[in-house]
């Protein structure tokens, strides 16, 4: 997850995006080629959320490892 200056997150969750897809005013998901999610990103998130504090909260549950990736080095 990245926070910029600017008030932009971003969620990463695969490395290649192909297609962007604006779901709300500010916000859109990134596909990739085999139609899972890459990625989740919101404009102006510090003021979408009122408190800048609550990117300081965020706590991943339940969140797995992904398989190797045959051909990429870990």
């Amino acid at each position: 997850m990245k926070i910029v200056e600017v008030g932009v997150l971003y969620i990463r969750f695969l490395e290649i995006i192909l297609t962007a897809r604006r779901v709300a005013e500010g916000s859109a998901i990134g596909d990739a080629a085999d139609g899972r999610i890459a990625g989740v990103e919101s404009l102006d998130a510090c003021q979408r959320l009122g408190d800048p504090e609550v990117f300081r909260r965020v706590i991943p549950e339940d969140i797995a490892p992904a398989s190797p990736v045959a051909g990429r080095r870990t």
